[in-house]
């Protein structure tokens, strides 16, 4: 990046999940010797280890709101061009105050949005550049078109040969491939290093349920139906699952919940079983473990379309449903 050193990078971070977050963090981290950073959260838990030099400014949530809208107002339709765009909420007046606010003051070098279509559409009607970070999904529509083709440039955290074949090569000449941006994998131990600090049998055959944030948890259910026909594996889940009460669990599947170490656990593991969040494919793919993607409901069908990227790759076999 050129320029006067001393012009600002802003940075919206989607709350959901924690995908976008760690690549924030990350990207923030390096940036931060360059030139000040500023990141724009409605959360921040969220966020791992940030250099104390970087600011926070907390925003009002643009997907929630606070008390009840106008219900004419409400009603409004939404145009092809937008997504989330509700007319008479007082949290996205707010926000978008924040940030166009911010854009005035600070005049900064550069807008990265982790995500969302309409700040980077703001950015580009406020005259600021902007970096769009790219997803999987059918993201073909307006809304998404016009934030892509008003970006500088396209931030794509996976590797080029995970990219979806549709995507039109204006869009790929302009988009910049990071695979493993915020998932730091470089100190991935051994599966018998891994094994001994988890107290784990250097002999069991060892499954691996990695269950992500971005949603409500993988069913357990259909997990107490795998483990129970896998007798002879020790199964385990990290992340969240969602318990329907009724599934008797086996004896040789247990819960582990949250974890601080889920690279100790991939690397234990001999099999992985998982949906296809980001941050769970970047961990995953560095490991090279034989791996099992069970994709979760996102919206534009996000994880259908990377596991579908997946499958094309051959780095992992893909059933649509639990």
């Amino acid at each position: 990046m050129t320029g006067d050193p001393r012009r600002a990078v802003g940075y919206f971070v989607h709350h959901q999940g924690r995908g976008h977050a760690e690549r924030a963090a990350a990207i923030a981290n390096r940036l931060i010797d360059c030139r000040p950073v500023n990141l724009f959260c409605a959360r921040s838990d969220i966020f791992p280890e940030l250099d104390p030099r970087i600011e926070r400014i907390a925003i009002p949530s643009l997907f929630e709101p606070e008390g009840a809208a106008p219900p004419r107002l409400d009603a409004m339709p939404t145009p092809d061009t937008l997504h989330c765009a509700p007319v008479g909420w007082s949290t996205i007046t707010r926000a978008v105050a924040a940030i166009t606010g911010w854009f005035d003051d600070a005049a900064p070098a550069l807008f990265v949005t982790d995500v969302s279509a309409e700040l980077g559409q703001l950015a580009r009607i406020a005259s600021v550049p902007h970096v769009a970070v790219l997803q999987h999904g059918d993201r073909s529509d307006p809304g998404h078109m016009a934030s892509y083709a008003a970006a500088a440039g396209l931030l794509a955290p996976y590797h080029a040969d995970l990219e979806q074949p549709e995507r039109p090569h204006w869009m790929q000449a302009k988009t910049h491939y990071a695979p493993g941006v915020g998932v730091d994998m470089t100190a991935l131990p051994t599966r018998d290093a891994a094994r001994e600090r988890l107290s784990l049998s250097q002999d069991a055959e060892i499954v691996l349920v990695l269950a992500g944030g971005g949603g409500t948890g993988t069913p357990t259910a259909p997990l107490t139906l795998g483990a129970r026909d896998d007798a002879g594996a020790q199964w385990f889940t990290i992340g969240t699952i969602a318990s329907e009460w009724h599934e008797t669990p086996p004896g040789n599947l247990r819960h582990m919940g949250w974890v601080d170490n889920p690279q100790d656990w991939i690397a234990a593991a001999d099999r992985i079983v998982s949906s296809c969040g980001n941050t769970t494919v970047q961990m995953v793919c560095a490991a090279g473990k034989p791996w099992i993607v069970v994709p979760e409901w996102r919206y534009f069908d996000e994880q259908l379309r990377k596991a579908d990227a997946l499958a094309r790759a051959g780095v992992a076999a893909v059933t649509p449903h639990w």
